[in-house]
């Protein structure tokens, strides 16, 4: 290794850490990045205790009310928008996720998302989901 190097880190946030990349192209300085995706980031408390739970979005179970069966999703929205979505699949006879196909196949009742809907895990990173999604699955079943 060549002694006049010298190493700068910085923790990956964005695409945008290109650009500083660029700033020490012609220069001694070598950049590494560190990820802040670690273990102890993904298991730590959440500091959003304040924000109610329906105004979140991440990771969340419906239960059907007549068989009490559970369905994992996940959502990248408000989940007013995403209850309200499964409730328009029901209503027009689309079976497109797991959960309206239940209700629709074996013809058992929904409620009202206070009811069936349960928010796991809320997130605020995006690129969490589905390996947070995965893992509540595998508690289920």
């Amino acid at each position: 290794m060549n002694k006049n190097k010298r190493w700068v880190t910085f923790t990956y946030i964005s695409p945008q850490m290109r650009k500083v990349t660029n700033i020490f192209r012609n220069t001694n300085v070598k950049i590494a990045f560190r990820c802040r995706n670690t273990i102890a980031n993904l298991i730590k408390h959440s500091k959003d205790h304040n924000i109610p739970p329906h105004n979140k979005w991440g990771i969340y179970q419906l239960t059907c009310n007549t068989c009490n069966l559970s369905y994992v999703g996940q959502m990248s929205r408000s989940p007013n928008i995403r209850f309200q979505e499964h409730v328009r699949y029901i209503r027009n006879n689309n079976p497109q996720s797991a959960y309206t196909k239940h209700i629709l196949q074996n013809q058992h009742k929904y409620g009202q998302m206070n009811s069936i809907m349960t928010l796991l895990k809320p997130l605020n990173n995006p690129s969490l989901l589905i390996s947070y999604k995965q893992y509540y699955i595998q508690t289920l079943y």
